[in-house]
């Protein structure tokens, strides 16, 4: 068996380089390192002890799904590893993953800790990850040890997943028709379960997600997130990203009805600020977001307090 370490990227180029050092650094190393790059521009890359392919699949939006499956078609090893391009893997993540292929029948999720923006520069080592790194709080943890089988599949996320290459075929890979943000990672969850395939969460296969900025709720891709809500809804029966629909309401972008989701307005600089992504802090949280709106409209509903 061999394991292919596979990711999918436009732009990012410092994540994408320090992704190729983590893999480096492996205890155990990956066959190789299949890139889907959304972009013309090849990237320029540090050397590695281990094949690096770059596979060109340029569209005007975001192809998550087609670029996922695309990879998973270029490779050759018979365990697909899926690492998101802005993580570094921690230095047992091939051989955890392999470790857990091998007892655990299904798909894996490894751990994945949030790094404040600064601490990735190059000459980074992992004890300076270890001392800043955090966890979601909205995410669950890993096991004591080995893996504790999932039975939800929207807890599923594309950020750092592992399983065979054969499993992957006969899920059918990513539903293509998901274009943009949003949405095709609920949609494989979904497939896996009617498909029979089990999820886990697993000790160890650590990565440590590096900063970047980012909205959330991801405002910045308001349509995308639509469109994929409702084509969701068109195919198993109901919406899914519930929580960032119910924040874009909540902000006035845009009204759920039962068979149409209408866009209101594009959003605006405030609501851009409001769910920026702050450097100061490893990761950002949509139910913080929500939270701040609530509160901002029980406020504004309150109305002015009288002077006593």
């Amino acid at each position: 068996m061999t394991a292919s370490v596979l990711t999918i990227a436009r732009g990012r180029d410092a994540h994408l380089a320090n992704l190729v050092r983590g893999l480096a650094r492996q205890t155990e190393l990956p066959s190789e390192l299949v890139i889907v790059r959304m972009q013309e521009t090849p990237y320029d890359l540090p050397e590695a002890p281990f094949p690096v392919r770059q596979v060109e699949l340029v569209s005007g939006d975001l192809p998550l799904a087609q670029a996922r499956n695309l990879a998973a078609r270029e490779a050759k090893g018979d365990e697909l590893l899926f690492l998101d391009v802005d993580c570094i893997p921690g230095p047992d993540f091939v051989a955890d993953y392999r470790r857990h292929l091998a007892a655990f029948d299904g798909l894996v999720m490894g751990e994945v800790m949030y790094l404040p923006d600064g601490v990735n520069r190059e000459g980074w080592d992992y004890p300076d990850f270890e001392a800043v790194a955090e966890r979601h709080s909205d995410r669950q943890g890993p096991p004591p040890e080995g893996i504790r089988p999932c039975n939800d599949y929207r807890c599923f996320w594309s950020l750092n997943f592992a399983l065979r290459r054969s499993d992957f075929e006969r899920a059918g890979g990513f539903d293509e028709r998901f274009h943009g943000y949003g949405g095709e990672d609920t949609d494989f969850g979904r497939v896996l379960d009617e498909a029979g395939i089990a999820l886990g969460w697993a000790k160890g296969a650590r990565a440590y997600h590096q900063y970047h900025p980012h909205h959330m709720p991801p405002v910045h891709h308001l349509e995308s997130v639509i469109r994929n809500a409702e084509l969701f809804r068109a195919k198993w029966g109901h919406r899914t990203m519930g929580h960032w629909l119910h924040a874009f309401e909540l902000m006035g972008l845009i009204a759920q009805e039962e068979d149409n989701i209408r866009i209101l307005r594009a959003p605006s600089a405030a609501d851009l600020a409001l769910t920026r992504h702050q450097s100061h802090r490893p990761y950002c949280n949509s139910a913080e977001v929500i939270r701040e709106i609530e509160r901002r409209r029980a406020r504004a509903s309150a109305g002015p307090v009288a002077a006593e």
